[in-house]
């Protein structure tokens, strides 16, 4: 696998990782095929792509989560 690789995809590309209430929380630049290894990893988790280019990975649920990190403006 090439360096360009590892930093961009999940998990090696996570350049933070963080809980928050409740979620994993990655921190990178990252794409479908890193929703889709983590969904993978984690069965029954939710992964989403969140506004920031992150990977949050919420708990099971019924239904498909919102991301916490989205592009609206903060007031």
């Amino acid at each position: 696998m090439a360096t360009e690789a590892l930093l961009s995809r999940w998990p090696t590309g996570a350049q933070k990782v963080e809980l928050v209430h409740g979620v994993i929380v990655s921190v990178g630049d990252f794409d479908k095929r890193g929703r889709v290894t983590a969904q993978r990893a984690y069965p029954g988790g939710r992964p989403v792509l969140n506004a920031d280019g992150g990977l949050e990975i919420h708990p099971p649920g019924p239904d498909w989560p919102a991301p916490l990190v989205d592009d609206a403006p903060s007031s």
